[in-house]
């Protein structure tokens, strides 16, 4: 089991940690620069809907550097320079095509951003965001191909295992679509990431769990946790401001002793990238718990060990 050592307090973390897996592998701190790549969403331009994910708005967490207007070789240069004053221990960089889907594209418009971003000499790997349904198998075949030239994680938008829920924020695909394609990119080698929404409209408790107990049961490496937070601007923002008491909202110390407990049921191998979601105020209409994510680690680790 790969646990990070919390510096300040000198004690271990209760999970199995990105962060230091990057650093047995690497040798050090390895930061990820996020990349806005020009890309969209096949539920945003037409093609199976319009609108895109109800609680999307993705400059609530593109930094600064980060706008399509920039070459990726530019995003990334101007990144490094801005992680440096924060993160000076780095030992390299991880290129996050965060942005939408990011193979949502022809191959070859694919391969030209990616081996871009692989040929800046800082950058030791790349991490992929993208949906489950715009995989197809010569897409895979060349992640393949490049997985076994380089350090590749594909970390798919999973968000929940139910499906009436996946269809209310307008995702446009299926849990059992993203299982089966979870399947095929572990089959092939290549590292593979999820990403889950706790506390989306209409699940409680219990469904929560149930996803985490289906989501233990796929062959995945890493997985990525966030709170429901109502971005302004979404779809969502407006439905919440028409009927707030319709949504479940939870405080940062209701959503830890969630978080602590359902961690404790996750297949033990998985890698936690992180436990909770940040956005800026300036985005961020509910809820606010007053804090940054490093903060929020700190009050993790803070949980009594009963409840793990």
């Amino acid at each position: 089991m790969i646990r990070e050592r919390n510096n300040d307090a000198g004690k271990w973390k209760r999970y199995n940690s990105v962060s230091e897996y990057f650093r047995m592998k690497f040798g050090g701190r390895i930061q990820k620069l996020a990349i806005d790549a020009g890309f969209t969403c096949p539920n945003r331009d037409g093609t199976i809907g319009k609108g895109g994910c109800s609680y999307c708005e993705n400059n609530a967490f593109n930094p600064s550097y980060c706008t399509p207007g920039k070459s990726v070789s530019q995003q990334l240069a101007e990144g490094i320079e801005f992680h440096k004053v924060r993160y000076n221990r780095a030992v390299g960089y991880m290129a996050y095509f965060q942005a939408y889907t990011n193979t949502y594209s022809s191959l070859p418009r694919l391969r030209e951003l990616y081996e871009e971003a692989l040929s800046h000499p800082e950058i030791r790997g790349l991490v992929i965001g993208t949906r489950p349904d715009c995989v197809d198998a010569d897409a895979l075949g060349y992640l393949s191909e490049l997985n076994r030239k380089t350090f590749l994680v594909i970390e798919y938008g999973i968000e929940t295992a139910h499906n009436k829920t996946l269809e209310a924020i307008n995702r446009g695909h299926t849990y059992e679509t993203a299982a089966e394609m979870v399947q095929k990119t572990s089959s092939m080698g290549i590292r593979t990431g999820a990403h889950l929404i706790i506390g989306l409209p209409g699940e409680m408790n219990s469904e929560i769990k149930e996803t985490i107990l289906k989501i233990s049961g796929l062959p995945l490496d890493t997985l990525k946790f966030h709170q429901l937070q109502i971005v302004k601007g979404t779809r969502m923002a407006a439905e919440y401001n028409n009927n707030p008491g319709a949504f479940r909202l939870f405080s940062l110390e209701e959503y830890l002793e969630l978080i602590t407990d359902r961690v404790s049921i996750l297949h033990p191998d998985f890698l936690i990238d992180r436990i909770a979601g940040e956005v800026p105020p300036a985005y961020n209409l509910a809820p606010s718990w007053g804090m940054r994510y490093d903060r929020i680690l700190q009050e993790f680790e803070k949980m009594p060990a009963s409840v793990f």
